[in-house]
């Protein structure tokens, strides 16, 4: 998922977002491919960052009239498969930006179909929305997490497999849970609150570590509140 275009390349917070609203998925409405795929053992990603108006005055749907800047925006890149990316680089008249910006928006309203993001009458069912995700996350962590004995020797396959698991599985569990958690804040006793808040930072610090490399010292980790939030009648 890298791109080395100057100043047409995206920062590391248009990357964070790319990433987020893509959810591991071309974001081809028509396509739709795991970006996360097995090859033998491990699990790789085939991410590719597309610009809907070219990085370079040559390339394909070029607008002279962008700044560098304006190219290496948000509004300007697409997370692709590398297969769509050839396609559309290839044929830039049969998909010219109006094309490209439409898959972008109706990935997105897909997205957060899946994501379940509706506000919930009741603690009970904003749990039960969540829970899915949390145990998958929970099984995740107790089978490939850094607690396993492999955290003393990073080089191993098993290290390898839980950085594939945490982009594949866990990244875009937590932005569902967190969707949930936002859209029924006012299910949310004061506590649960602070326990949203805390996961929402968990989360910030997961994909600055996972996906663009920059660990923090002082990293928030899962709030233990997690395990029980809307748990209990209020």
């Amino acid at each position: 998922m890298t791109c080395s275009r100057g100043k047409a390349s995206p920062d590391s917070h248009t990357k964070l977002r790319l990433f987020a609203d893509a959810a591991g998925r071309c974001q081809n409405p028509g396509c739709n491919q795991p970006l996360f795929v097995d090859a033998g053992h491990k699990n790789i990603h085939i991410a590719e960052m597309a610009h809907v108006f070219a990085a370079a005055d040559d390339g394909p749907r070029a607008n002279a009239e962008l700044t560098e800047a304006e190219r290496g925006r948000y509004d300007n890149l697409i997370l692709l498969c590398p297969t769509c990316h050839t396609i559309i680089d290839k044929a830039p008249d049969e998909y010219p930006d109006v094309v490209i910006l439409w898959w972008k928006q109706q990935h997105g309203q897909r997205i957060a179909e899946l994501f379940g993001a509706v506000e919930y009458s009741s603690r009970i069912q904003a749990r039960e929305a969540i829970e899915p995700a949390l145990a998958e996350n929970r099984l995740v962590f107790e089978k490939y997490g850094p607690d396993n004995d492999y955290r003393y020797d990073p080089e191993s396959e098993l290290a390898a497999t839980w950085q594939a698991k945490m982009l594949a599985t866990i990244l875009p569990n937590n932005r569902k849970i967190m969707s949930v958690l936002q859209v029924n804040r006012r299910h949310l006793n004061d506590d649960e609150k602070l326990t949203a808040a805390r996961f929402q930072q968990h989360i910030a610090d997961l994909e600055a570590r996972h996906i663009l490399g920059e660990p923090s010292a002082v990293a928030e980790r899962f709030p233990p509140g997690m395990a029980q939030i809307f748990m209990d009648s209020r």
